[in-house]
């Protein structure tokens, strides 16, 4: 959440920068919906690091630093590619993790197929 506000600044064209503002809202909602699924599991929400998306962020950063010699239209679509790239790995995290609640809803049917396919699998991760 704390490149959106850098993103947000250094875009040129109001439209982008209002994209950027709101996107950041969305966000926190995002991690406030995130916060009430560990609630009701009773667990504890724990940052980990994630390589691949500081990463990501680190390309942003370039594109932001990159884009102050640039023409305005060709820095704002910089942005805008290096958010995308962002926002799709969000998507996949998210999507995984809908996966796996579904999952746990099911556990009952899942929980047998997903041993065998682990006891499957777990000669081959030796």
């Amino acid at each position: 959440m704390k490149a959106l506000p850098k993103m947000s600044k250094a875009a040129h064209s109001p439209k982008l920068r209002e994209g950027f503002n709101k996107h950041l809202d969305q966000t926190r909602g995002h991690v406030a919906r995130l916060n009430e699924v560990f609630e009701l599991l009773g667990e504890k929400p724990k940052a980990k690091p994630c390589k691949a998306m500081a990463g990501l962020i680190e390309e942003g950063q370039e594109v932001i630093t990159e884009g102050k010699e640039k023409n305005e239209a060709i820095a704002d679509l910089a942005l805008i590619a290096a958010a995308q790239k962002v926002e799709h790995y969000e998507i996949s995290g998210y999507w995984t993790a809908r996966t796996i609640a579904r999952l746990l809803r099911e556990k009952r049917r899942a929980g047998c197929c997903l041993r065998r396919w682990v006891t499957r699998k777990r000669p081959t991760t030796r």
